[in-house]
């Protein structure tokens, strides 16, 4: 639930800080800076920018370091780490961006691996468990075939055409002629798996899922957006379970995709994890990693002038800023880049001005995205306050359920019990969300508000009484950014930047996917992207 969270303006809290990543005390008045040099050629050779601090900017950065880079990032906010940070007080820790995250992408087991974090990695408690509401009451989630048959939460027919699905999608469907139909790319989520598995599954496993993971509905978000490794399957196998099942088996025999630990033993890619201390912990170890010095906080970008007029050339982008640490503007003096990796969203982005070759260089092009606004509440209640505990993962609550029965959250997660020891012994914590796609404006309301709702929602579901013990809102402006039917032309609008601009790599969750292993994956590949475009320069060079 919640894999991911966005970047905006929090409540009154202050995310835990570690020393290594903590603000300086003073701040100065702002001034402005200039990251360039009057002569290109005086750039050292292998000198990249990175715009923005979130995980795939601190995770572009470390790769980039690991291969002797000289990397400089820009950080608009007093702290590193974006979407994710972790706070604590009064005995509880809580994350009040992301929560979980998984090793889904071979790029999070390498980043683990190697910033030393295995033993800090920490699995919740019954994690399989967890819940959706059915008919007003929390049911748990079937987690196999046995256990579908015998749950409620499906009806006959339902669990009858998850069965027979294989068979009325099969390899010889029109999907598989390799023509794909405008209808076809701009599909919604909501109807690919009405589809295959029938409405019931759409109102009761999918939108709450959506909901969960990005705030958004089955209705407005792409399948070949949201879910582009089920959109390929069925382009692949037309039945997207025995697509599954046969792209698990060829991972199980491949070693590369599968992976293991140090110790030998095979990783379970699937299992959602933290850290010991939150999810900061990963940002804490990337940004000490990366260094203090080479991530500029408190530093927003304003424009970036691309001097390439043809043919790249050494430390042809030069950046301005606008910056809260008069000691940046020691950048002006002596620094310029050969390469820029953008991981800012786009609507940051869209207010940066460019220049290419003296020119302006206009966005135009780039098409407007949606963000979806999103409430996160922490409160905590005494242990002999909650009539109906429930041990697992957490609850989600389908919309249709929402309607029915005058619930207004979108889910809770079960913090205390998936984590023990980030609550007193008496208590337990909970993190439950507000807002999203089907409840934009109930994300902006006031905490007293907000406070009442969870409060009430809790009640129906766990048998909560009196008021909770400590509560915590954070508001999150711009949380996910949502993959509609027409995502396509952000993407191409996109790769039209990287195309025309030379030296030019866009990463983030605008680009590759929302959850954290996404996010991590796509600043590791950008900077995969960043280190073959400097060593094809440096052979065009040798060459002439």
């Amino acid at each position: 639930m919640l894999s991911s969270s966005a970047a905006a303006s929090a409540a009154s809290t202050h995310p835990y800080r570690s020393p290594s990543a903590s603000p300086r005390a003073a701040r100065p008045r702002p001034v402005l800076g200039m990251a360039a040099s009057d002569d290109p050629r005086a750039a050292p050779a292998g000198s990249v920018a990175v715009v923005g601090a979130g995980v795939s900017g601190l995770a572009a950065a470390y790769r980039l370091r690991k291969r002797g880079l000289n990397v400089t990032v820009f950080e608009a906010a007093d702290r590193a780490g974006g979407k994710i940070r972790t706070n604590s007080e009064a005995g509880f820790l809580w994350d009040e961006g992301a929560n979980t995250m998984t090793e889904s992408e071979l790029e999070v087991s390498r980043l683990i691996d190697d910033l030393g974090l295995q033993d800090r990695q920490q699995y919740p408690n019954s994690q399989h468990k967890r819940y959706i509401v059915k008919d007003g009451e929390p049911a748990l989630i079937p987690s196999d075939p046995i256990a579908l048959i015998k749950s409620s939460v499906l009806s006959t027919k339902s669990k009858l055409a998850l069965f027979l699905e294989p068979f009325l999608y099969k390899k010889t469907s029109t999907r598989n002629s390799g023509k794909v139909s405008d209808e076809h790319l701009t599909e919604s989520v909501g109807s690919f798996f009405e589809r295959h598995f029938g409405r019931e599954v759409v109102d009761y496993l999918i939108d709450p899922f959506v909901a969960g993971t990005s705030g958004g509905d089955p209705e407005s978000l792409s399948i070949r957006h949201a879910f582009p490794a089920l959109w390929n399957l069925e382009n692949k196998y037309g039945s997207v379970i025995v697509g599954a099942i046969l792209s698990k088996l060829t991972a199980k025999s491949d070693p590369a995709k599968t992976g293991s630990t140090s110790s030998g033993k095979r990783r379970n890619r699937r299992a959602s994890f933290s850290f010991h201390g939150g999810m900061q912990s990963l940002i804490d170890a990337l940004h000490g990693e990366v260094g203090n010095g080479s991530v500029k906080l408190g530093t927003e970008v304003l424009s970036l002038a691309c001097s390439f007029d043809g043919a790249p050339a050494y430390g042809g982008w030069s950046i301005s800023f606008d910056s809260k640490d008069a000691s940046s503007k020691e950048l002006a003096k002596n620094q310029n880049f050969d390469a820029v990796i953008m991981t800012a969203p786009l609507s940051n982005v869209q207010r940066m001005k460019f220049t290419k070759g003296g020119a302006p260089f206009v966005l135009d092009f780039l098409p407007k995205v949606d963000y979806l606004p999103l409430s996160l509440m922490v409160t905590a209640f005494k242990k002999e306050d909650v009539k109906k505990p429930l041990e697992g993962f957490g609850v989600l609550i389908p919309y249709k359920e929402q309607q029915k029965h005058g619930l207004k959250t979108l889910g809770t997660l079960f913090s205390s019990m998936m984590f023990p020891d980030r609550a007193p012994n008496d208590q337990y914590l909970y993190t439950t969300f507000v807002g999203g796609s089907h409840n934009r404006d109930l994300a902006g309301a006031p905490t007293s508000v907000l406070k009442q709702l969870v409060t009430s929602d809790l009640k129906k579901l766990l048998g909560v009484e009196g008021q909770p013990t400590f509560v915590k809102h954070i508001y999150w402006r711009n949380a996910f950014p949502l993959y509609g039917r027409e995502y396509n032309s952000v993407l191409e609008a996109i790769e039209k930047m990287q195309k025309e601009l030379p030296g030019f790599f866009y990463a983030g969750n605008n680009k590759d996917g929302l959850a954290v292993g996404n996010v991590i994956a796509s600043g590791s590949k950008a900077a995969d992207l960043v280190i073959s475009y400097l060593e094809s320069r440096t052979k065009d060079g040798n060459s002439h």
